[in-house]
């Protein structure tokens, strides 16, 4: 099950560890995704705090932590294929953190609710 945060991030709970990555709704804002940047595995990641740059068409936007934690793995087939997001945005996680702190996160129908505002 997958959670939502109020910047259009999502989490998904994997048991000791959470993956992270973009929604669909902010994939479709952002429009064609050309370039990620990931931290290395061993960084630790804040909630509120950017830990990836995204670049698209449009613009760069920062993708925000939901959790604080220590990164156990980073999805490195974005780094070469960016447009991974774009087409399967629930697929293509971007961190997997183990998890010592969790933001307030929002369910799926919270989340829809939310972005309609």
């Amino acid at each position: 099950m997958k959670q939502f945060t109020k910047t259009h991030e999502w989490v998904s709970n994997q048991g000791k560890t959470v993956k992270v990555g973009l929604s669909d709704f902010a994939q479709k804002e952002m429009g064609d995704i050309v370039y990620v940047s990931l931290p290395a595995v061993g960084d630790t990641v804040t909630i509120g705090k950017s830990f990836s740059d995204v670049e698209s068409v449009k613009a760069v936007s920062e993708v925000f932590s939901p959790v604080t934690g220590k990164v156990v793995a980073v999805n490195e087939e974005l780094l070469d294929k960016p447009e991974l997001i774009n087409e399967a945005p629930y697929d293509a996680w971007m961190i997997e953190v183990e998890a010592a702190e969790t933001e307030e996160l929002m369910t799926e129908e919270q989340y829809l609710e939310f972005i309609k505002k």
